[in-house]
C-alpha cells in the first residue's frame, strides 16, 4: 500500500513539472518582452500618454470642460431629455395598447356570454310558449333555468370586472 502512494505521489510531481515545462516562458523573458514592446511604442510615437499623480501639480483640482464631446469630435452629447420623453411615449402607447386589447378581449366576454344567455332564453320560451308559469313545466326546463341563473350571475361578474378594469386603466394613463 506503501508503494502505491509513493508512486502516486511521483506521477502527481512529475506531472506537474511536464506542465511547466510546457508553459515556456520564465517571467524574465515576460518582462523582456513587455520592456521591448514598450520602448517601441515610444519609439514610434504611438504609446499612449498616461497621466499620473506625479503629473499632476499639488492643489490642482482637474475641472473636466462642459462638453468634450463636442470639442474633441464635433459630434454633440445626446439630449437625454428627449430620449427620455421619446421612451415614455412609446411606454404610454405601448400600455395603451395593452389595456385597449384587454378592455377589447373582456367585452367580447361579455358578448359571447350575453348571446348564450339570450339562446338559453330562446329555447325556454319554445318548449314553454307564450304561457308564464311560476313553477318549471318539466326537469329540462329547471335545469335550464338554474342554468341561466348562473349565466347571470357571471355576466354581472364580467360586467363588474370590466368597470374595474377601466378604472385601472383611467388611473394607469391608458387613453381611452
Amino acid at each position: 500500500m506503501r508503494l502505491v502512494w509513493v508512486l502516486l505521489a511521483g506521477l502527481i510531481v512529475n506531472v506537474a513539472a511536464w506542465g511547466q515545462s510546457q508553459d515556456g516562458q520564465s517571467v524574465a523573458e515576460i518582462a523582456r518582452a513587455s520592456r521591448a514592446k514598450q520602448q517601441a511604442q515610444e519609439a514610434t510615437g504611438s504609446a499612449p500618454k498616461v497621466i499620473t499623480n506625479q503629473d499632476v501639480a499639488p492643489g490642482s483640482e482637474a475641472t473636466p470642460s462642459p462638453d468634450p464631446m463636442t470639442k474633441a469630435s464635433g459630434v454633440k452629447k445626446a439630449d437625454h431629455a428627449a430620449d427620455a420623453n421619446l421612451w415614455k411615449q412609446q411606454a404610454q402607447l405601448k400600455l395603451s395598447a395593452q389595456w385597449k386589447e384587454r378592455l377589447q378581449e373582456q367585452e367580447t366576454k361579455i358578448a359571447d356570454l350575453q348571446g348564450h344567455i339570450d339562446r338559453v332564453k330562446a329555447q325556454i320560451q319554445a318548449a314553454v310558449g307564450t304561457a308564464s308559469y311560476d313553477t318549471p313545466a318539466n326537469r329540462f326546463q329547471a335545469v335550464q333555468n338554474e342554468k341561466l341563473a348562473t349565466m347571470q350571475d357571471t355576466l354581472e361578474q364580467e360586467k363588474r370586472k370590466l368597470a374595474s378594469m377601466q378604472d385601472e386603466a383611467r388611473r394607469a394613463g391608458a387613453g381611452q
